[in-house]
């Protein structure tokens, strides 16, 4: 009798549980963000593989976003997700990560439910992966960029799990257009038609957002997917940025401080860039949500591989008419650049691509009803993709994966940023010369060239290991569940056929258990292995199929092992861990000469101004420019501090305040030496005057570290002379400033 009353009990405890939770009760959430920035100088950028795109300044700072998810009843049953303003998570990366992590928090935070997921800006610091191959261009390994991002991210997740507190969790998803375009559209084609036909658009249209809420119902924070390159700002550029899903983190949260600050519920007004492109139902309308003070804002990556933020097309750049066949223009691949909404203002249209974005997550966040509600869950597990047999099922077709390799295409580059030698996209046979080269890394297998079929095999990367491994064979793959919102893991970039079919396969698979759930990619998770094309698309070897590394049948084997890990969740039963990846950080090489000794000219010093301001009134949109003697940025790259600031004289207290750091669009920070081998160098501070910036008098600073002849290092400061700021009394009045600004630089 008494068994049967206490089981009674515990029947009724775990259904009211079960109907309080689908009420809405709160999950334990924590938020936090870190600076991931790293070395601002010497090191070559991680995206476009051009040798000489090295950095050489700042236009945005680089951030881990860490969102913690836990249940509230059992608190150790929880995930986290990062979101990096990095060209891609790497093993390396989260091998750090994760052994740091369990030095501080034991198994509180595993691989099993840390995801890392990269936003794929081309504009950060490279060399912070293990892979002999990704690390080319960066000659070899850079330390200070790996460790960087590891101690940012780790900082993150500190301070997120710092701050956790209850909250709710709301989903909305709404269509945007006009933020990416197809750049490999031919190969789109090779889709079955009647697939193709059951889409509007050859990119998905839709952003979906996870948003945040205090136990006072203030947001707290949002992720918001959306697939789009992070190649708005091209190949030629050289200061760090987050391109445009950084600065719409960074348009979001300004926002967000401004409405936390005012209490104003106003969803429109002036915007970060002086207009706004959204057009939706709320651009006139009132927020439905207040804000907390520190918002943080992320913009996920989703089915990024053949999307591009260049959204006019590409176009010859020695006739200005539309590419030719294979993305060439007379033959040649260079020429053939695709176009921002802006273009040729790589910047400004960068601006645009993010102001969408961020106006849509905008939206999103003021018009959120849905609650999500549920259990939370995750499945983590390794793979070998070297040689995976695919099973012929409902979403897969027969066949096996191969160990890595990269064909003729990839080394053509894209329209976003061509590569070299002219090699083209859409390439299935190859040259000898090329292949001669090619085999003087590793010789082809008979094996390895039916498999990857009809791939020609530029660099045979899986089976070469000298100095040591090329490409990953290992990688890992993951899902989070928290109520009906489902976070897809992917260790690479899923072409947008490719992720609508990894999406569809696991709708169905979860539906009769779990019902109708939001799905989302995150791309670029945790392990970085280039691209996944759909089968067909790999048979038209442009420049995603080329750099399809496992072979045509790479997304099956994806679909067939996210399958096995879902029916472990709806069955409740632990995944297998499978093969752990290599750590080779202790071996890695590195050809990335130090700094020896920073100088400065005879009768100057560090932080000298060399060339100052205007002494009459600067006005909103002039562009300030102020150059000084400085240092290598490597000495101290400055971790959530700043390279410069706009400090402003308050009138009423005598005191200067900063009013913006080398983080803002506003300003761009630019070292350079007079050549590679001089001691000597500048820094160039400049400051786009932003509108509703107030009247008044401004000062521009300039802060480094010099290293002297006996190793060691000494911080410096410089400034400008006192300027002020005022509005222009008339169209006129704005015209001549400009023309004087151009005389005043013609004359420098």
């Amino acid at each position: 009798m008494m068994h049967c009353t206490f089981h009674g009990f515990v029947t009724l405890a775990v259904v009211l549980a079960a109907l309080a939770h689908a009420a809405g009760s709160d999950y334990h959430i924590g938020i936090g963000k870190a600076d991931i920035t790293g070395p601002a100088a010497d090191v070559n950028m991680m995206g476009y593989a051009m040798l000489e795109q090295i950095v050489s300044g700042i236009h945005t700072r680089l951030y881990a976003r860490a969102y913690i998810v836990a249940d509230p009843s059992q608190d150790s049953n929880r995930f986290v997700f990062v979101n990096l303003d990095a060209c891609m998570a790497s093993q390396a990366v989260t091998l750090g990560v994760i052994e740091r992590l369990k030095v501080e928090f034991a198994d509180m935070y595993t691989e099993r439910n840390v995801a890392i997921s990269g936003i794929h800006t081309h504009s950060g610091p490279g060399g912070y992966l293990q892979y002999v191959l990704y690390d080319i261009t960066s000659l070899g390994f850079v330390e200070q960029s790996w460790e960087a991002v590891v101690s940012g991210i780790v900082e993150s997740i500190r301070r997120a799990h710092a701050n956790i507190k209850p909250g709710k969790l709301r989903i909305n998803s709404g269509e945007l257009l006009e933020a990416n375009a197809n750049r490999s559209p031919s190969a789109y084609l090779h889709n079955p038609e009647d697939e193709r036909a059951r889409y509007k658009h050859n990119t998905d249209k839709i952003m979906t957002q996870l948003s945040v809420t205090n136990p006072e119902g203030k947001g707290t924070g949002a992720i918001s997917w959306f697939p789009v390159h992070c190649t708005s700002i091209n190949n030629t550029n050289d200061l760090i940025s987050g391109d445009n899903k950084g600065v719409a983190s960074q348009f979001l949260e300004k926002w967000a401080a401004k409405q936390s600050t005012t209490g104003s519920s106003q969803t429109k007004g002036p915007t970060a860039t002086g207009s706004s492109q959204n057009k939706g139902p709320t651009a006139t309308g009132q927020a439905e949500v207040q804000l907390a003070e520190g918002f943080v804002a992320a913009f996920g990556q989703a089915n990024v591989g053949d999307t591009s933020p260049n959204i006019q097309g590409a176009f010859c750049q020695d006739t200005g008419l539309p590419c030719e066949d294979h993305s060439l223009c007379n033959g040649r691949n260079k020429l053939c650049i695709a176009r921002g909404p802006a273009w040729p203002d790589n910047f400004r249209s960068n601006e645009i691509i993010a102001q969408r974005q961020a106006d849509k997550a905008r939206e999103l966040l003021t018009s959120a009803t849905e609650e999500v509600t549920g259990p939370i869950d995750f499945r983590h597990a390794f793979l070998d993709m070297t040689g995976i047999d695919v099973r012929e099922g409902p979403n897969t077709r027969a066949g096996r994966t191969c160990p890595a390799a990269m064909g003729f295409s990839f080394a053509a580059g894209t329209t976003d940023g061509p590569g070299a030698f002219d090699f083209k996209q859409g390439d299935t046979k190859g040259s000898l010369f090329w292949k001669v080269v090619g085999h003087f890394l590793h010789n082809p297998t008979a094996a390895q060239t039916s498999c990857q079929a009809p791939k020609p095999i530029l660099l045979d990367t899986g089976n070469a290991h000298i100095p040591y491994e090329w490409q990953p064979s290992i990688v890992e793959i993951q899902i989070l569940r928290v109520g009906q919102f489902v976070i897809l893991c992917v260790p690479g970039e899923l072409t947008t056929m490719a992720g609508r079919r990894l999406r569809e396969a696991m709708q169905a698979q979860v539906l009769p258990s779990w019902g109708n759930v939001t799905l989302v990619i995150a791309g670029l998770t945790n392990t970085y292995s280039s691209y996944v094309t759909t089968y067909e698309e790999y048979q038209a070897q442009r420049y995603e199929g080329a750099s399809t590394i496992f072979g045509p049948h790479t997304l099956d084997a994806y679909i067939q092992e996210f399958s096995r890990l879902a029916d472990d969740m709806m069955q409740g039963r632990p995944t297998e861990s499978g093969p752990t990846p290599p750590n080779m950080i202790k071996n890695q090489w590195s050809f990335l000469p130090p700094v020896i000794i920073d100088t400065a000219p005879i009768g100057s010093h560090f932080g000298s101004v060399t060339h100052d301001v205007l002494k009459t009134p600067y006005h909103v949109n002039d562009t300030i420019s102020v150059t000084f003697q400085s240092a290598c940025p490597r000495n101290n790259v400055r971790t959530g501090d700043t390279f410069l600031a706009v400090q402003k004289l308050q009138q009423d207290t005598g005191e200067w305040s900063t009013v913006y750091t080398d983080d803002d669009i506003s300003t761009k920070f630019h070292w350079q030496r007079p050549h590679m081998l001089s001691s000597e160098s500048t820094a160039t501070v400049t400051w786009k005057i932003p509108e509703g910036t107030e009247d008044g008098t401004y000062m521009i600073w300039n802060y480094g570290d010099y290293k002297h002849l006996t190793g060691g290092t000494v911080p410096f400061t410089g400034h400008s002379s006192a300027f002020t700021v005022g509005q222009p009394k008339s169209v006129f009045w704005r015209l001549v400033s400009q023309v004087r600004q151009k005389l005043c630089w013609i004359a420098a």
